[in-house]
């Protein structure tokens, strides 16, 4: 999630990466990577990163998907890991190797979406909601009204990030359904209130740390890491809301590719991003919770009781990890979807 284009990518990679001794491949989500992390890590161990982003998880599946990327390293979202593993994209993880496994919250060590955590390490964690220039609207922020029916003052001001599962879940949740609904008319007005809505919007667009900050955007649907980047850009300006009527919560992890090459730098780097300072490093960069048992001790203190990080008491029970979505409610969601591009 999380994860915005930006110009912070170490290295834009290509699909004809060659391997090298001392060098490792990471295909992560953009602005999401801390350059300092990365700096470290080569200082450690010789080893050099290449970056290379991607804007959502279909985009990074279906580049993956096609073979020869050259990428060793993965971070998808918590409901899009079980589609890697059946596809078998990624392998599990030689345990013996990862001696910081340890290291792994209680809470994140056996998850729906890899029990045992047999694939996958985490990266950082969060929540997609709602963020608001509070100088150009002052109402309730806390619900999918806002970009569903939109309020006068942020009509063409508002923006909604490209990420398929995210937004029409927030749009079932707010009709009344669950995510990964199969029912029709619960789709069939997901569906209605998306279409109805998009006239209103400015665009559906990636990049909202920057255009919220500059002004570009006075809301837009996002996720709470870059919100708070955005408010601390603004002096406060910008706020996060947390759709009572439910919202995404979601976990990007680190998974070892099938068809990696630097192999055992993947292991370095996967067990060096587990040690808690480290762990902390990527979440003072990113803004976003992290999995790592230790990690509080090292973290910036405005993240500690950051609204956008700690969710308030009355919001965290409308929050919900999204499952992976098969059969007919797949393809509702993608039917929705494509209509909604159009």
């Amino acid at each position: 999630m999380r994860r915005l284009l930006t110009a912070t990518a170490i290295v834009l990679a290509t699909a004809n990466l060659a391997a090298a001794e001392g060098a490792l491949q990471l295909y992560n989500w953009g602005n999401y990577t801390s350059p300092e992390l990365l700096a470290k890590f080569e200082k450690e161990t010789g080893i050099k990163v290449t970056v290379t982003d991607y804007d959502s998880n279909d985009v990074a599946l279906a580049k993956v998907e096609a073979g020869g990327s050259g990428f060793d390293l993965v971070v998808p979202s918590a409901n899009y890991v079980p589609i890697w593993i059946e596809k078998g994209l990624i392998v599990p993880l030689d345990l013996a190797k990862l001696p910081n496994h340890a290291n792994i919250a209680p809470e994140w060590r056996d998850v729906p979406w890899d029990p045992g955590r047999a694939y996958s390490v985490p990266w950082q964690w969060g929540s997609t909601g709602i963020a608001v220039n509070t100088k150009v609207y002052s109402g309730d922020i806390n619900t999918s009204a806002v970009f569903l029916d939109v309020p006068p003052e942020l009509v063409g001001k508002i923006n909604v990030v490209p990420e398929m599962n995210d937004i029409v879940s927030l749009a079932t949740m707010y009709v009344g359904g669950k995510p990964c609904s199969d029912d029709p008319e619960i789709m069939k007005k997901a569906r209605d209130v998306l279409l109805a809505a998009k006239p209103n919007w400015i665009s559906m667009d990636y990049g909202a740390t920057e255009r919220l900050s500059n002004g570009d955007w006075a809301g837009s649907v996002n996720w709470n890491g870059s919100t708070m980047r955005a408010r601390l850009n603004t002096n406060g300006d910008v706020q996060y809301g947390y759709p009572r009527e439910g919202y995404p919560l979601f976990m990007d992890s680190v998974a070892l590719l099938k068809d990696a090459t630097n192999v055992e730098e993947a292991y370095k780097f996967l067990d060096f991003i587990m040690l808690p300072e480290n762990a902390a490093m990527i979440s003072a960069f990113a803004r976003y919770a992290n999995g790592i048992s230790g990690s509080d001790a090292f973290m910036p203190e405005d993240m500690k009781t950051a609204p956008e990080v700690v969710i308030p008491e009355e919001f965290r029970a409308a929050g919900t990890f999204l499952p992976t979505c098969t059969g007919k409610s797949l393809d509702y969601i993608t039917a929705i979807w494509t209509e909604l591009q159009k």
